[in-house]
This record gives structure tokens, C-alpha cells and sequence, in this order.
């Protein structure tokens, strides 16, 4: 370990990793660059925005049986959102970036290829590439600045930094191409993981999120729309994106004040079975409502998403369905899937049969989201289905993610949020269709009444005849009965 003196306020700096060439002073915010044998001064960083990751400088965990330490964090912006880079050390000295994204995490180290590499141009989202002799699928494609810097780093960043990378993903195995600084991208190995599997220690608590991220803003719970002045509540440092109940108005509250992204009109207020704040408990843990849209297929069926978070157990989506209430959880390993084409996709070795293929867009939205979200919005949902469990495939011009749906009974749902459940339970599936059956059984007594008659006057044929023409007419139409 390597301390030095800050050329802008005296403060002793550290550098604990001998990769690191800059750190920023934790007092004054100075960018610290270390040379061969001096330090100097480069400017200030801004500082990171104390969002919902638990994750903080000084938090230890284990990966591939090795311990590491967080060092340091550089934040990224771009048209969606915002997400994190730690930056780590290992026992060993080694280094590796820990990437932090609404609540999924992956493991990425630096390695050598030799072979050729997509342009970032042509790079596609749902695309098969052969990468590092394996072949991967693109996941998505961003353009993103640093908007602010903290712990030590590996190379210089600040403002003006633009970052062009691509992610590709095969199973739980995830790669990043870095194409920052040129034509030929810097590649990065490694893996999706979770909070439980890296043992992480020194995580921050809710208090601390929520004292942080209220500090930061100025905002407990609440702030005041700036486009109609009506209240928005959200969770303080959970997400960035907002979308006004009151008046759509699409806000960025990444900063001390709100911004308004776009405009919204006055809208009629959507009455959803769970509304924005409405709290569950589920595993002994509170899970809160922090988002709710209203989507529609080619046809114009609607559904009710929920985006429901925890600070431990991050995102998921409650979906409310016209059959009923399913909990959908984005997946870290993906299925084998070849292309947008095929017809199967494979996941833990259980095949997944395409059932659906159609495009879904956003007719409502209100509340917070770990993306930003609008009215009008549009990607193309391919769905796949083994028994009650499926696999759902969203794919945009810059994303493609996956899902595992399975089916939530009602009365659970109300055992997690007990009175704030507005609403019964759904029609039973199926309802229509016995609707219809009892419809065509009583055409089908109408017609074969009308065909019974001649036979009850044609005296030239037996009663025995008779007895089992009749038989034959009218039995089939009581069977139905019975199953309906």
C-alpha cells in the first residue's frame, strides 16, 4: 500500500493496488494522478450518486475462491439509466471489475484474444457473434459518460470520459467489449453473479441507502413534480427514472433537483389492483411497489406490471394477467437460444416450446423504475413455455433481456400485501369458453329436436330403431353438459 499526499488539501490518499493510477481524495474530491515518482492534482471528480446499491468502497467478498476488496467505483450515464463499475483487488493483487446494473451483478476480468472482433457499429442486440472461440449473444450496446469517480481506479477518467462498450451473454457466462479508447476493443471475461454467491461483508444497510440518498436530494420520500406540482413518492436512491402519476411528465431525479426529461398531457388515472408505495411481506422481508405500467400486445389485450424492490433481494415484476397473477424475475443465466427465429430454448436442460411472438408497448406508466420508461415504447416479446413456468425474450434496438415467469395464486398476492390488494381475484380461466359451449349445446338440443321429429311418425320403422336413433341424437349433447 502506497500513501501519498493530496496536492490539493494535504489529506493522506491511498493506493492500496499497484494497477491504480489516479484515486480521488475522499475530502476534497481531487483527482489524484500518481506518476512514476510524483502526484499531482488533474482537477476535480464529481461525486458518484449515492444510489441503491448496498455495495460500497470497503465491501470484501470471495469469487472463483479467491478474496477481494471494492477499492474503487466509477459511474455511467446513458440513455436508459445509470450504472455502476467497482473496481476490486484481490489477496492475490490481482484486479477485476464488478459490474452493478438494476440490481444484477457480474464479475469481469481483462483478457488477450487474438482473434477478430465485431465492430461496434455492427454490433446487434439478439445476434449471434463467435467471440474468444465460443459463441456469444450480443445483450446490449451503450454509449455512456462518467459522471463521477470515487476510490482508486486503473486508468484516468473525469469529465468529458465517453465509454463504448457492448455486452454479450452464453449462460451464465458474461463478456464486455470496451471500445473506449479505439477500433479495436479491450476484452473483458467473466461471470454473472450474485450478493449471496460472492459473500460480500461490509454492505451498506436500508438505513444507510435511504440516509444517504435522501441527504443527497434533499427528499425523504416525496418531491414535488416540477412540470403540474402534484407529490411523487419514490424511494430515495432506489431509482433515477420517474414518471409523474398526475401528468406523465418523464423526470431524471439523478441530481439535488428533478428534471424534467419530457413533457407529459394530463391523464386520466389509472386504477391498478396495487398502488405505488403498496408494501409486501414476503420471506420476512418488506418489498415495496415502486412502478406500475400498463402494457398491450398487437391485439390490444392489456396487462399490469408491478416492479416491486427490496434493498437485499433487488427487482422483480408482478404481472397481473386476465388469467391471473404471475412473478416474473430478470435472469442472470440465459437459455440456449439460436436466433429470434427459433422455434425452442433451452434452461437448466428443460426445453421451452415458442408459444407467443408479438410486439408489446407501453400505454401507462407511473411511478419509478430502474429504466426510463415512456408511453408509446415498444419492443418485440417472444414467448416460450414449459408447463406453468415460461421464458420470455424482450428484445429493443438496444437491449435484448430474459424472464422466468411462474404463476402467483391471487389469495397469495393477498397474503403479501393484505389490505392494500384492491380488487378480487380474476375470472376463472376458461370462463368464456364454457360460456360458449353452454351456448352451442342448447343450439345443438334446438337442431336435433328439429331432426327428431320426422322420426316420431315414421311408423313403418321399429320402436327399437326408434329408441336408438334417439339415443344416438341426444346423447352426445348431454355428455357435453357433463363436462362443462
Amino acid at each position: 500500500m502506497q500513501t501519498v499526499s493530496c496536492p490539493s488539501c494535504g489529506a493522506p490518499v491511498q493506493f492500496r493496488s499497484h494497477a491504480a493510477v489516479m484515486a480521488v481524495c475522499e475530502f476534497c474530491r481531487a483527482t489524484v494522478l500518481k506518476d512514476a515518482d510524483s502526484v499531482k492534482d488533474i482537477g476535480k471528480m464529481s461525486s458518484v450518486l449515492e444510489d441503491y446499491s448496498p455495495i460500497q468502497i470497503g465491501t470484501s467478498g470471495v469469487a472463483g475462491q479467491r478474496g477481494f476488496t471494492v477499492v474503487g467505483r466509477i459511474q455511467l450515464r446513458y440513455s436508459q439509466g445509470i450504472w455502476n463499475e467497482w473496481f476490486l483487488l484481490f489477496d492475490d493483487a490481482s484486479t477485476a471489475w464488478l459490474g452493478d446494473s438494476s440490481g444484477l451483478f457480474t464479475i469481469t476480468t481483462e483478457r488477450t484474444v487474438t482473434n477478430a472482433l465485431p465492430r461496434f457499429e455492427d454490433i446487434v442486440p439478439g445476434h449471434l457473434y463467435p467471440i474468444a472461440e465460443a459463441r456469444f449473444t450480443a445483450s446490449e450496446k451503450r454509449v455512456a459518460d462518467c459522471i463521477g469517480g470515487q476510490g482508486e481506479l486503473p486508468f484516468k477518467v473525469g469529465p468529458g470520459y465517453q465509454a463504448r462498450v457492448a455486452d454479450f451473454r452464453s449462460g451464465a457466462r458474461f463478456v464486455t467489449l470496451d471500445y473506449s479508447d479505439g477500433e479495436r476493443p479491450v476484452f473483458y471475461d467473466g461471470v454473472s453473479t450474485t450478493l449471496g454467491q460472492m459473500k460480500c461483508q461490509l454492505l451498506r444497510d436500508d438505513e444507510q441507502i435511504k440516509a444517504s440518498a435522501g441527504k443527497y436530494r434533499g427528499k425523504v420520500d416525496a418531491l414535488d413534480c416540477p412540470s403540474c406540482g402534484s407529490a411523487i413518492k419514490f424511494l430515495p436512491g432506489v431509482t433515477t427514472s420517474l414518471v409523474c402519476p398526475a401528468c406523465a411528465a418523464r423526470l431524471d431525479a439523478s441530481g439535488p433537483e428533478a428534471q424534467v426529461l419530457a413533457a407529459g398531457e394530463k391523464v386520466a388515472r389509472v386504477r391498478t389492483t396495487l398502488e405505488l408505495g403498496a408494501v409486501a411481506k414476503i420471506s420476512g422481508s418488506d418489498h415495496t411497489v415502486i412502478g406500475a405500467m400498463v402494457r398491450a400486445d398487437d391485439e390490444n389485450t392489456e396487462w399490469t406490471e408491478y416492479l416491486v424492490y427490496n434493498t437485499r433481494a433487488g427487482f422483480f415484476w408482478l404481472v397481473e394477467t386476465a388469467d391471473g397473477w404471475f412473478r416474473a424475475n430478470v435472469l442472470d443465466n440465459w437459455p440456449n437460444w439460436q436466433s429470434t427465429g427459433s422455434n425452442d430454448a433451452t434452461l437448466d436442460g428443460v426445453i421451452y416450446r415458442k408459444k407467443y411472438d408479438y410486439a408489446a408497448r407501453v400505454k401507462f406508466a407511473a411511478g419509478a423504475f430502474n429504466w426510463r420508461v415512456a408511453v408509446g415504447d415498444q419492443v418485440r416479446v417472444l414467448e416460450f413455455e414449459n408447463g406453468n413456468t415460461s421464458l420470455a425474450a424482450e428484445l429493443s434496438d438496444a437491449e435484448l433481456t430474459w424472464s422466468r415467469s411462474t404463476p402467483v395464486a391471487f389469495d397469495q398476492v393477498r397474503a403479501w400485501f393484505g389490505a392494500a390488494v384492491k380488487g378480487s381475484a380474476p375470472a376463472a380461466k376458461g370462463g368464456a369458453e364454457k360460456g360458449r359451449n353452454s351456448t352451442a349445446i342448447k343450439f345443438m338440443w334446438w337442431v336435433l329436436g328439429l331432426n327428431a321429429i320426422p322420426l316420431l311418425f315414421n311408423f313403418d320403422d321399429t320402436l327399437l330403431v326408434l329408441a336408438a336413433a334417439l339415443f344416438a341424437l341426444f346423447y352426445p349433447p348431454a355428455m357435453f353438459r357433463n363436462n362443462d
